[in-house]
């Protein structure tokens, strides 16, 4: 069986104490335009003390309540798109571990936000939007509110290029997406002015905009149905993509791998749009396997 075989679901995180229509809905949209079903999963986290008796009727209370939760969650599907089969798996273990293990055989995982403190998103149990996009082997989306309804101009997505093999694998995503949703693709290119910059500006955002045209050119072979737009900004990264996500559906950028004591490495401008971003924020990894 190989590997696209065994990615052909997508995976839900639903978390137990809050019900996320935002979320479910997003993913159940997307599993109704890829004809792919939905995994509902809820995890319960490991107790401090396994053997200690009182420690059981708490562990029971959690398996009790993430049970209701996806009675809860699947019925919503339901109601939403009752011709997109659900499945729903309760597992043991902390949340963005289950969900980074249950990725390797996913198209894609969604999850919500409560947009975390730094300290929380590290020390935090509950913390899964940063860890999972850190460290999941397929593309995370992270929907943090529901879509805007009054979005002014035609349907698009927005991509962040910086000619890395990372922001090639998200252009790659970005327009496979928008085929999928009807949707035009806006990549961008963002020139920081560094601390100490000796050389020629003008110079170096024309280099930009000829990587930035690298970049997507021959997808429009692959893809003739989707728009591709470019558009090379000044300014911080963060910023300017915060900015064109205002009006977007989706903003899409790669994950430069992971590592560091906790596998959380993302980068500046990743972990900025998490925070900031006014629509999905998806991040892809480097190799995707699908």
């Amino acid at each position: 069986m190989t590997d696209s075989a065994v990615r052909k679901d997508i995976l839900v995180g639903v978390d137990p104490r809050e019900q996320s229509v935002p979320v479910l809905s997003w993913a159940v949209e997307e599993a109704a335009r890829r004809r792919l079903p939905l995994r509902l999963s809820v995890s319960v986290p490991p107790t401090r003390d396994t053997h200690r008796v009182d420690m059981l009727p708490h562990y029971m209370a959690l398996k009790e309540q993430g049970e209701k939760a996806l009675a809860a969650a699947a019925e919503v599907v339901a109601a939403m798109r009752p011709e997109v089969p659900v499945r729903t798996e309760l597992l043991d273990g902390a949340p963005a571990a289950v969900l980074c293990q249950g990725a390797a055989r996913a198209r894609m995982v969604v999850v919500g936000s409560r947009r975390l403190s730094r300290p929380e998103e590290i020390l935090s149990a509950s913390s899964v939007a940063v860890p999972v996009s850190a460290r999941a082997d397929c593309p995370v989306v992270v929907v943090v509110g529901p879509e805007p309804t009054g979005r002014s101009g035609s349907p698009h997505l927005v991509v962040g290029v910086d000619g890395s093999d990372t922001s090639r694998a998200a252009v790659a995503f970005a327009v496979e997406e928008a085929s999928v949703r009807g949707a035009s693709v806006h990549a961008v290119a963002v020139w920081h002015r560094p601390i100490v910059h000796l050389g020629d500006e003008a110079a170096a955002v024309e280099e930009l905009r000829r990587v930035l045209s690298e970049t997507v050119a021959g997808l429009g072979e692959r893809y003739p149905d989707v728009e591709v737009t470019q558009e090379v900004l000044r300014g911080h990264p963060v910023e300017k993509l915060a900015a064109a996500s205002a009006e977007a559906l989706a903003v899409v950028v790669g994950r430069r791998g992971h590592g560091g004591y906790s596998g959380m490495r993302l980068g500046s401008v990743v972990h900025g749009l998490l925070h900031r971003a006014e629509c999905p924020v998806i991040t892809v990894p480097t190799h995707r396997h699908d």
